[in-house]
């Protein structure tokens, strides 16, 4: 049976990358930076304490 654990929206907004992330235990947020690796590098680490955490 499959559980949706978190989910992740990526955009593009003028030279902006946003990742917006919600999940039962950490909510909504949101990362912003020019540089997509940087959203990503930050998002990746937030979820991955979230779930080791569970």
């Amino acid at each position: 049976m499959e559980e949706v654990l978190c989910n992740i929206v990526l955009i593009k907004e003028n030279n902006d990358f946003i990742a917006r992330i919600q999940s039962d235990l950490g909510g909504v947020r949101e990362y912003t930076s020019s540089n997509i690796e940087d959203v990503i590098e930050q998002f990746v680490m937030d979820v991955q304490d979230e779930f080791d955490s569970m």
